[in-house]
């Protein structure tokens, strides 16, 4: 699968304003100043979304964990925000880098905390948000992701061309597991 038209580089010195199906929302880069919004974001999004694929014991001891956003994401430049015409922020999702090798290979990016507001989900945000994600990947030379998808997540992975490999058990704390699906993208 090659990557998609209009993808390159310069897709990041100015993130598009994009019509998401009937939502007209803005993409940008997050910045630590964004960490309440978003840990707001995670914690309307998670509980609701995720509660039909996973039990109540689950919930309970994950929740507080997976719905804080992480400062050095937010600062790393890899980050993006979906936000309405209101300011309001409607997804957010981005990539890290995996440690690089000794011979300084960065090719694999992990994507990280993708997440959308319950009343925008099935609008076209998250498939922007993840474009924006993934060309910036790509520019930076990554030419795999990795993804610890949570279950209610796959579809939406598959439908951007990721691969499921298997499910996996997610240890958040000593004692917390959190079930998860690891998929993978690979651009050639």
């Amino acid at each position: 699968m090659g990557r998609a038209a209009g993808c390159g580089p310069f897709l990041f010195r100015r993130l598009p304003q994009i019509s998401a199906m009937a939502l007209k929302v803005t993409l940008r880069k997050a910045v630590i100043a964004d960490l309440s919004a978003v840990d707001g974001l995670l914690a309307r999004s998670y509980p609701r979304l995720l509660k039909p694929d996973y039990p109540a014991s689950v919930m309970v001891t994950a929740l507080p964990i997976i719905s804080r956003a992480r400062p050095e994401l937010l600062a790393s430049g890899r980050y993006f925000l979906a936000v309405d015409a209101n300011g309001a922020l409607l997804g957010a999702g981005g990539y890290s880098l995996a440690q690089p090798t000794a011979r300084g290979d960065r090719a694999l990016g992990h994507i990280r905390h993708v997440a959308s507001d319950p009343a925008a989900t099935r609008q076209g945000v998250g498939r922007a948000l993840m474009s924006v994600v993934l060309a910036a990947g790509w520019a930076e030379g990554v030419t795999t992701f990795d993804c610890l998808s949570t279950r209610t997540a796959v579809p939406f992975y598959v439908a951007l061309g990721f691969n499921v490999l298997g499910e996996v058990d997610v240890s958040l704390a000593p004692g917390i597991h959190f079930p998860a699906v690891h998929m993978q993208r690979r651009e050639i």
